[in-house]
């Protein structure tokens, strides 16, 4: 009769293969590095060929190991789930849940909905990783993702909860000085500041409902890799920059920064929601993902009224 398959050693090694390592595999699961090398070993043993490379500096998949990880990532990703699904019956969801985010999001609008939620599920522990570097989601053992982009097709899952318009901005004192434009290009004449973590393409698009698309490459005196860092430069009216509306929407209602060519967009991005594939996510991330789509569908700079811009 046919053993049982070797669910435990299955669901490790996904582990392994997501960490990158023995040991952080141990300290995510809880369990202790020998545990953790043995059964691996006794996983290959009954395969009869190795999932894993390892040597003192490296750890890599074998050929074998390639071909089976989606499977064994399915088993762990399904027992979890099947088994938060038992405790929900019974318990509040409880675990870590790794989230990646974009850095000025996370600072400006993330952190404003997490109060509430830690509120509500105590026994969740959250682990953020603000950064505006694309994390691999799978390969880097993330639940979930917030990413800013409009997506190219994956096999991740994705989730849209709302635009996000990308403005031309600048402060009063410095269009007194310097003029407003009133056509993309005239920003070849003007002071800019540009974010690099986006496309490699150094055009600034536009485009204008009676006047269709135009592309101008402006002159930058200030490239950053976070926005925020463009904030006070801008504030101080130093240049103009496009910058997300989240991140500006209180200047501009404020006063302290004005949107410049109104009648011409940059394109709008899409805020969404991504997560690893597979079928049933364990309660703990399910509640996770309910809670920020309820708090990011509609945010603050979506809602506002008197709203500027094209």
């Amino acid at each position: 009769m046919r053993r049982l398959p070797d669910f435990e050693a299955w669901a490790i090694f996904a582990k392994i293969a997501d960490l990158g390592s023995f040991a952080r595999a141990a300290d995510a699961l809880g369990l202790s590095k020998p545990t953790v090398s043995k059964a691996i070993t006794r996983l290959e043993a009954r395969l009869g060929f190795s999932l894993l490379n390892r040597t003192s500096r490296r750890l890599s998949l074998t050929d074998g190991g390639l071909v089976s990880l989606e499977r064994a990532r399915r088993i762990l990703s399904e027992a979890e789930a099947a088994e938060d699904e038992a405790l929900a019956q019974s318990a509040e969801p409880r675990g870590r849940v790794r989230v990646s985010a974009p850095l000025s999001f996370g600072i400006a609008c993330l952190g404003a909905a997490l109060p509430d939620f830690m509120a509500a599920y105590p026994d969740i522990v959250l682990d953020l990783a603000l950064s505006d570097r694309r994390v691999d989601v799978v390969a880097e053992g993330f639940d979930l993702a917030i990413r800013i982009a409009n997506l190219e097709d994956s096999s991740l899952l994705a989730r849209r909860l709302c635009t996000v318009r990308i403005l031309l901005v600048g402060a009063a004192a410095y269009f007194a000085r310097h003029g407003r434009p009133t056509h993309p290009e005239e920003l070849r004449h003007h002071r800019a500041m540009a974010y690099s973590g986006g496309p490699a393409d150094p055009a600034w698009r536009f485009s204008h409902v009676g006047f269709g698309e135009v592309a101008v490459e402006p002159n930058v005196q200030v490239w950053a890799d976070n926005a925020d860092m463009l904030m006070p430069a801008l504030l101080a009216g130093q240049g103009m920059a496009l910058q997300p509306e989240f991140l500006v929407w209180r200047q501009i209602q404020e006063g302290s920064l004005e949107v410049a060519m109104p009648d011409w967009n940059a394109p709008v991005l899409e805020l969404h929601l991504l997560m690893p594939p597979g079928g049933l996510r364990p309660l703990r991330v399910q509640v996770l993902v309910d809670h920020l789509a309820k708090s990011l569908v509609r945010p603050p700079w979506v809602a506002r009224e008197g709203r500027q811009g094209g």
